[in-house]
């Protein structure tokens, strides 16, 4: 057997929140006949398996009685050109955002919007990933995933994965499939989304009128690095909760009180409510308690101070999603996977 188990593995380097808890088993998978043996190893020993990739949409809240699988593959490749639309495949195990730049490096154009996300390739399906104005399923053009019921290979495009906001069939399936590679469709020829106001004020800072993917993408990197903190500094696992989807009419009765709620067009007779605005707007932005805390720049962020426990940040999170539900009839659903 190619694949090397570990006993009583600390978590810690593998959660972005820098949660201390041990693996009762762990190994890494570099290739596909890794990640079934893998598998096999689990049903011999009846442990669940659990599969990561970079930690950073996951919130552990102790011991993990299981055998954690970081997914570890690597390799990047060119397998259609056009010259113009250029298809890509990323091993799962590829971290995203130096993906991101590799992309950019080739003179493709279609990821830069998603610049700085933290994380690995084969994750980014899985929440169908998203940032100004661009989502994976934008640019999605398949991936290649494990049954594990079946232990068969199978091939999934784009409507064979339900992908919705932060949402997809992998995700509504929860240890069914491991994503082993994606590919995107990419092009040679630019058609840059500056939808969001952000992105276009620091292109006009910088003085460029006619921006290039790469140009996108450094404002991008800039304007996220300012907003949110850096993981290897400040434990988070990005954006906390998801964007809430309500009636007009609750964004409406919301808006009569608070005139610069900040909402989008999500649809007939729905709206996109800012959950960051939410938060902010009820006190707990900079929030501390012990080590759990609010981030003192973006309120949609919670941050580990360092030493807290995975059970003490969601139980924070669970009172800041009491009060949102007791001020403003608004539920928030928390983004990351809670272990």
């Amino acid at each position: 057997m190619s694949l090397h188990l570990h006993e009583s593995v600390s978590l810690k380097p593998f959660n972005t929140f820098g949660v201390e808890v041990k693996a009762r088993l762990f190994a890494e998978a570099r290739s596909d006949d890794e990640v079934r043996e893998a598998l096999a190893e689990a049903e011999r020993l009846g442990l669940p398996l659990l599969p990561v990739g970079g930690g950073s949409n996951l919130l552990l809240t102790g011991d993990v009685e299981a055998l954690v699988l970081r997914m570890a593959s690597r390799g990047l490749r060119i397998f259609e050109d056009d010259g113009e639309r250029v298809l890509v495949e990323a091993e799962a195990g590829e971290p995203w955002h130096p993906f991101v730049l590799w992309s950019l490096e080739q003179g493709l154009s279609g990821l830069e919007n998603l610049s700085l996300i933290p994380g690995t390739v084969g994750a980014a399906p899985m929440q169908n990933i998203g940032a100004y104005g661009v989502e994976i399923s934008d640019v999605f053009a398949g991936l290649t995933a494990l049954d594990r019921q079946s232990g068969e290979l199978r091939e999934f495009g784009l409507e064979e994965c339900a992908f919705a906001y932060r949402d997809s069939l992998f995700k509504q399936q929860p240890g069914r499939w491991l994503i082993l590679r994606v590919r995107f469709a990419l092009s040679r020829k630019a058609t840059l989304r500056l939808d969001y106001g952000p992105v276009r004020q620091r292109l006009q800072q910088e003085g460029i009128e006619t921006p290039t993917a790469r140009d996108v993408s450094r404002a991008i990197c800039a304007i996220r690095s300012e907003k949110l903190p850096d993981p290897a500094e400040l434990g988070n696992a990005g954006s906390f909760f998801k964007n809430p989807v309500v009636p007009i009419e609750l964004a409406e009765r919301i808006r009569a009180e608070h005139a610069d709620l900040v909402s989008y067009p999500a649809g007939e007779g729905l709206a996109k409510l800012a959950a960051g605005w939410l938060i902010e707007r009820a006190g707990w932005k900079d929030f501390r308690e012990g080590d759990a805390g609010v981030h003192r720049l973006q309120a949609l962020v919670l941050v580990n101070h360092g030493a807290a426990t995975g059970s003490e940040l969601l139980a924070l999170a669970r009172r800041i999603q009491a009060d949102i539900e007791r001020r403003f009839g608004v539920a928030l659903e928390i983004e990351p996977n809670v272990i």
